[in-house]
């Protein structure tokens, strides 16, 4: 059992280990704030490593593991347990717990190996970790590595109540333990950056208690959150999976902030991620109104204000990716923030009407109107370089993500013979987003900031991308839109997901409508549990190729509201019901991705280095709620649908929080 993994997060410091709570692999580690502070954290009893028996996790930063020696066979009955109590509260707090059972006194030797390199997350998560001078330190009680860079300050405190024998590399203790006696030791582990020590977040009266640094707990999140009565058990558990995957998800992307926004996945994205945080606030919207509000006051905190080449930024940009290790705080690299994302500015505009409408938050619409604005500059300005009418992006940065839509990896834009298109790129799910932005813009500018001559710009600028763009990017030989125009202004022809987000923001013209939803439901693109990210019949095809044959459920979830926005309401709750299926299969927790092998079976194959928890995913069993439930508020009004979709049964939803008032939706 000691090959199971264990992690444990508190806001964007996280710990990740086996199941015996020892770092075994290249990536484990205690990590804050971007940096490495613990690489080697691993128990040992006479020189072997414990037996594991059991690991329970009470909370998202709490675990309990029980272990035994490692001399267990069939037919021999262990005399001894270790219990390791473990939480991870800005720091670590953990407590060891030895006991014997048998009637003979026992003397063993207890070994912890410690170490810090303090290595960037990027380094770890690329495995190019570079060497670093640390020093350390022993006291009586303590042992602190530390770490000086160019002004880049860290160090990792370790204080024991049970000394022993400490040692640069760790501690030993000789102990001599009673017949049917106990032994124990508590350790805390902080960590310290250039603001200073970061004090242990550590309740008293017994384990697992954390002292918040949230304005709600685990608890209060989950009973502020709707109330879902249905006897559809996979709806039912994957509901509250997501909603404490949220709450685990939570942190502040900004010194001073008081509110949290939803980092974007563990283990490599404890961050604020400009689109991922913007599309999960969104599915969230009908559940925890708040996230969205935090989300774009966060956002509007670092958009750009003028252009920097090396971190792809132009007046107005929403940031892609805001870090704090030591290799962005050296400048390099681009994360301080770095804006390579071509979508984070025009769903920025999208969440911004969207909430209004679910909360009649004017406060925040009227002061965030200056970003808006910025924004919308930015979409009629240096987001479209060439000034051809559509959003285009290429990157300038020599660190910078050669894609910037949300299919960023080097290779996602590629036409159906598997040929990779050349940049700059305009995607179609941009120019999707692009004409959803200007539509919504044009309500809040009318009815909000009383500017009735923006509101009439914006909405003739939507009505002229639409009907260009259905004739643009439509390939009529292959009766599907294009995934994207490349840098030669030449449709790349490739049958991808991207399409389904245009029903989403509604850009798709009737006479294009009903080919764009037979061909998102064809087996080609539906594995059965999910809508792959490229058809199974095109050149570049694979089943655990990361955005090319994949099923991601927020994709899925999307394209599901973009099948209900065009009519299409049966079709929708059974794609959102797959999904739903998908998320009992993995223990009703989506992961970032799974294969988009064909169903078979009870399980979708599984991708091998998915994040997980991830935002938009946990986020993506809300949208579907959503979905099947048939929630939009329209002209201040509640509304859903009549009747059940899906799968048979009722449906309620008590307590939906709309416009400062609490309303019970039933189906």
């Amino acid at each position: 059992m000691s090959q199971a993994r264990l992690a444990l997060l508190d806001g964007s410091t996280f710990f990740t280990t086996n199941g015996l709570g020892d770092t075994d692999g290249l990536e484990d580690g205690l990590y804050f704030a971007d940096t490495r502070h613990l690489s080697t954290w691993r128990l040992t009893i006479d020189g072997a490593e414990f037996h594991l028996l059991s690991v329970d996790t009470p909370q998202y930063y709490s675990a309990r593991i029980h272990a035994t020696l490692p001399s267990v066979s069939v037919g021999v009955n262990p005399t001894l347990s270790l219990r390791r109590e473990r939480i991870v509260a800005t720091g670590v707090h953990e407590d060891l717990h030895l006991e014997n059972y048998s009637d003979e006194e026992r003397e063993l030797t207890l070994e912890l190996a410690l170490g810090a390199d303090f290595a960037d997350v990027f380094e770890v998560k690329d495995q190019k970790i570079g060497s670093r001078q640390v020093t350390t330190t022993v006291d009586t009680d303590t042992i602190t590595v530390g770490y000086r860079h160019d002004g880049f300050t860290r160090a990792t405190k370790i204080v024991f109540t049970e000394p022993g024998i400490l040692h640069p590399a760790g501690v030993r203790w000789a102990i001599r333990l009673p017949a049917r006696g106990t032994w124990s030791t508590c350790i805390d582990v902080t960590c310290t950056d250039n603001d200073g020590e970061h004090e242990l977040r550590v309740g008293h009266g017994g384990f697992g208690l954390l002292q918040p640094d949230m304005p709600q707990t685990m608890q209060q999140w989950l009973d502020d959150a709707p109330v879902l009565h249905t006897m559809f058990d996979p709806a039912r558990h994957a509901y509250r999976h997501a909603l404490m995957d949220l709450a685990a998800l939570r942190f502040h992307p900004l010194r001073g902030m008081e509110h949290s926004v939803p980092a974007a996945g563990a283990p490599w994205f404890m961050a604020l991620f400009g689109r991922d945080s913007l599309i999960t606030a969104y599915q969230a919207l009908p559940f925890h109104p708040r996230l969205a509000a935090t989300t774009l006051e966060a956002l509007a905190m670092v958009q750009a204000t003028g252009s920097d080449d090396f971190r792809d930024a132009d007046p107005g940009k929403i940031p892609h990716e805001l870090r704090h290790g030591e290799l962005t705080f050296c400048g390099r690299t681009p994360h301080s923030p770095y804006y390579g994302t071509h979508d984070a500015t025009l769903l920025f505009l999208i969440l911004l009407d969207e909430y209004e409408r679910w909360t009649a938050d004017t406060g925040l619409i009227q002061r965030l109107e200056p970003a808006a604005r910025a924004a919308v500059a930015w979409m009629r300005g240096p987001g479209d370089p060439d000034g051809d009418g559509y959003l285009e992006y290429r990157t300038r940065s020599p660190q910078g993500l050669v894609n910037q839509c949300w299919k960023d990896s080097w290779n996602s834009i590629m036409f159906a013979d598997g040929k990779v298109a050349d940049p700059p790129i305009a995607t179609c799910e941009i120019q999707g987003y692009a004409y959803d932005a200007r539509m919504r813009t044009a309500r809040l500018a009318r009815e909000v900031w009383h500017d009735p001559g923006l509101a009439d710009q914006l909405e003739q600028e939507a009505a002229a991308l639409r009907q260009r763009f259905n004739a643009d990017f439509w390939i009529a030989g292959r009766g599907h839109f294009a995934l994207a125009l490349d840098g030669g202004k030449r449709q790349v022809d490739a049958a991808t997901s991207n399409i389904g987000h245009l029903l989403w923001s509604g850009i798709v013209d009737d006479e294009h409508a009903e080919a764009t939803v037979a061909l998102l439901l064809d087996s080609k693109m539906n594995s059965g549990w999910g809508v792959r990210t490229m058809s199974s019949a095109d050149h570049g095809y694979n089943p655990i190729e990361y955005h090319n044959g994949t099923v991601w459920p927020h994709d899925t979830a999307l394209i599901a509201e973009g099948l209900r926005r065009y009519g299409h309401r049966e079709q929708a709750a059974e794609l959102g019901v797959k999904l739903l299926e998908a998320a009992a299969a993995f223990g009703y927790r989506l992961p970032e991705v799974f294969a988009g092998f064909q169903r078979k079976g009870d399980k979708p194959v599984e991708y091998p280095t998915p994040s997980s928890p991830q935002a938009w995913s946990a986020g993506s069993v809300l949208l579907v709620l959503r979905t099947l439930f048939g929630l939009d508020v329209e002209d201040g009004t509640l509304r859903w649908a009549a009747r059940p979709a899906g799968f048979d049964g009722p449906m309620r939803l008590e307590n939906v929080p709309v416009r400062g008032r609490r309303h019970t939706v039933e189906i």
